[in-house]
């Protein structure tokens, strides 16, 4: 499956409802679009610089800071309400969309296990998933 997050989500229109129908799993890579999601928030040389942005040519290929900060800043928000790590919020987001089975978490650090963990445990409201979602703007779909 292709990559499916916040802010990715060009498989909504045809490739998960097709797997709903014919009653296939999803497994979607890259649930926090590369670590872009997991420092939503973050200020300074944290927001941007990290050893896989200086080295990942594809984060920029497939994500546009522009127009994903108005998502960065909701993960923000609504981790800092709920007192939760952006990467679990990210992630239970995810855990909320139908057909989805299981992400796969591309963990590197003990942390990054701990936070997959903890965001099966992380019930959100219709309202929070609602303003995670609406300022997603479709966009080309990129391979």
């Amino acid at each position: 499956m292709q990559s499916c997050n916040l802010l990715y989500r060009e498989e909504e229109r045809e490739m998960l409802p097709l797997c709903a129908d014919q009653g296939v799993g999803v497994i979607p890579w890259s649930p926090l679009a590369r670590g872009v999601l997991a420092r939503a928030g973050a200020a300074g040389p944290a927001a941007s610089a990290t050893a896989r942005t200086g080295s990942d040519a594809r984060i920029d290929f497939l994500y546009d800071p522009d127009n994903d900060r108005r998502i960065l800043d909701r993960v923000a928000q609504l981790a800092a309400e709920r007192e939760l790590p952006p990467a679990q919020i990210a992630l239970a987001w995810l855990l909320h969309q139908p057909g989805v089975t299981a992400p796969i978490v591309g963990a590197t650090k003990d942390g990054h296990v701990d936070d997959a963990v903890a965001a099966v445990g992380v019930e959100l409201s219709d309202k929070e998933l609602a303003f995670l979602a609406e300022p997603y703007r479709p966009r080309e779909v990129k391979f």
